[in-house]
């Protein structure tokens, strides 16, 4: 999961955040971050191999990653739609998640998906202890009834 999350970081995200977060997002760090957050972590498999993970807390999708060799599949439709399950079962109505201002792959996905683009705002990543703002978009989905209110 680690490593699927360090690469998929650096696809979406070079270019698009602030070099100093860019500098302590190290090997090491996605290693650390994907121990930690196991407890908020669904995984998608293919062939037991893990091809993708979202990780969800409250009513935000905090993040949606998904390896190389499996986009373009449905992988990413499954854990996004997992992701909404979860929020929608916490009793939450809308969801909400960010994505880079610069990642257009991941806005055309997410507005495919039925999510809006709310307007921009600056997402404060935890990095080295301390709050480093990344300019994003922030992205909205109403989640509706479930069968949980029938």
């Amino acid at each position: 999961m680690a490593e699927i999350w360090r690469r998929g970081w650096h696809d979406g995200h070079h270019g698009n955040v602030p070099a100093e977060l860019v500098d302590v997002r190290t090997d090491e760090s996605f290693a650390i971050r994907s121990a930690d957050r196991v407890a908020d972590t669904t995984v998608a498999t293919v062939d037991d191999v893990v091809a993708g993970f979202v990780m969800v807390v409250g009513d935000e999708v905090e993040q949606v990653y998904v390896a190389a060799e499996h986009r373009g599949t449905t992988v990413a439709e499954a854990l996004l739609t997992a992701a909404e399950e979860i929020v929608a079962a916490a009793g939450h109505d809308e969801a909400w998640l960010a994505v880079v201002a610069g990642n257009a792959r991941a806005r055309r996905f997410y507005e495919r998906r039925g999510w809006v683009d709310g307007g921009p705002f600056d997402y404060a990543a935890r990095a080295a202890g301390r709050p480093i703002n990344v300019p994003c978009r922030r992205y909205v989905k109403q989640l509706g009834r479930s069968s949980r209110d029938e």
